[in-house]
């Protein structure tokens, strides 16, 4: 049913071309306050402009590099607001879920098992080899970085996955008029959008597979539960414990964390373990609560629109 909520009579695919546009812009728009930043510190400082991602975490304060580049999202979310109402004339709730109303409940099921995951294997990690770590816990810095973090970063999470998993989900589906090619492409986007990732420049491109896999994992989540709502929680969480617990010199998100990983990244069983194990464990607690049925159907079959119910005249009051 979600995906088959984006078969109105006037959508085509074309539109979502077109909508996917006016989203990237409205995100280069939102990048427009940090080019300002940057520049008139440059100015004031006599400096010329960083032009790498290590130049750029130093040239200004951490917590306020993550406020600029948090802030995007929210000129792309409000861009996504437009393209799903203005051009595709839809309900926005129908990219999120195809549920009467957005099931806050599934949203903070899947929030909290993988925010106690974790931070589980955060503090496992850590008591295992502290050596490869360093605590650099400073309050004030902490606080702020929670101020931002706490409400940016799941809107942040949430464009994303209203982009790949509900947008283009539904986009794919439309072209397709299956399940299985808008589930095996937003997989495979979501997983090359990652590859700007400082991450990949010190691991090699292996660490795709990673990103392609919790693609492919949020996309199973988001067909067979019929919404957004799961893949919702999962994102914020695995952001938001991210940016509050570990940062790297090396991660995407430089942040005034706990923790800060010192050691040099490597490409190895870590990249494996949550596709092979991890994510079908937790794609089973969600199969296993909210009772999941029909698999192959569900993730590979062709989509069929229902049959409007013909009218029998004999149900009449002829009184009438």
């Amino acid at each position: 049913m979600f995906i088959i909520q984006a078969f109105t009579p006037k959508n085509s695919f074309g539109k979502y071309l077109l909508g996917s546009l006016i989203i990237i812009l409205a995100s280069f728009a939102g990048q427009l306050p940090l080019t300002i930043a940057i520049a008139i510190k440059a100015l004031t400082r006599g400096s010329s402009m960083p032009t790498t991602n290590t130049q750029l975490y130093r040239f200004m304060d951490r917590n306020l590099m993550l406020f600029f580049l948090l802030l995007s999202f929210l000129f792309a979310l409000g861009g996504i607001i437009l393209a799903v109402i203005k051009l595709h004339h839809q309900k926005f709730k129908e990219i999120i879920t195809s549920r009467l109303k957005i099931d806050w409940k599934r949203i903070f099921f899947s929030f909290f098992i993988w925010a106690l995951f974790s931070v589980a294997t955060t503090l496992y990690a850590y008591y295992a080899a502290p050596e490869d770590y360093e605590v650099q816990f400073n309050l004030n810095k902490f606080l702020i970085l929670c101020v931002i973090a706490i409400p940016m970063i799941p809107i942040q999470t949430t464009v994303e996955e209203l982009v790949f998993r509900g947008y283009l989900m539904q986009g794919f589906g439309l072209l397709a008029k299956n399940r299985w090619f808008p589930l095996a492409m937003t997989s495979l986007i979501f997983g090359c959008m990652h590859l700007l990732n400082p991450e990949v420049e010190e691991m090699g491109y292996i660490i795709s597979l990673y990103y392609i896999g919790t693609g492919l994992c949020l996309g199973i989540m988001t067909l067979m539960d019929d919404g957004t709502e799961l893949a919702l929680g999962f994102h914020a969480a695995n952001n938001l414990t991210a940016a509050l617990l570990i940062t790297s010199d090396w991660s995407v998100l430089q942040t005034p964390a706990i923790l800060k990983e010192i050691t040099k990244p490597s490409a190895g069983l870590d990249i494996l373990l949550p596709i092979l194990i991890i994510y079908p464990i937790l794609l089973f607690i969600f199969a296993k609560k909210y009772k999941w049925y029909g698999w192959k159907e569900k993730l590979t079959g062709k989509i069929v629109l229902p049959v409007p119910e013909k009218v029998n005249p004999n149900s009449f009051n002829n009184d009438y």
